[in-house]
């Protein structure tokens, strides 16, 4: 990833998203966020428009992985750095 990706990472991360993120026990079960989602909805509207050839959709389901994988990651640090033992 390029130094401009990191920096647009980081704020997907931090600010809005991650206070939506961490008020999760206080909203409605409804209102969970998840921002993979968009990747998601990508890789299945490319299935559905190659009529379920995988081969066609790699670069999705790989954007998917990486999206999920950052995400991971992230929470990951922001629960070791707000644990009382961390």
């Amino acid at each position: 990833m390029g130094e401009k990706e990191d920096k647009s990472a980081d704020a997907t991360w931090s600010g809005p998203t991650a206070t939506k993120f961490e008020t999760l026990s206080s909203k409605q079960y409804s209102e969970y966020f998840d921002p993979c989602q968009e990747a998601a909805q990508k890789s299945i509207r490319c299935l559905h428009r190659n009529g379920g050839d995988r081969e066609m959709c790699t670069d999705f389901f790989r954007a998917y992985r990486e999206c999920k994988e950052e995400w991971t990651n992230a929470r990951k640090e922001a629960r070791r750095k707000s644990s009382w033992f961390g």
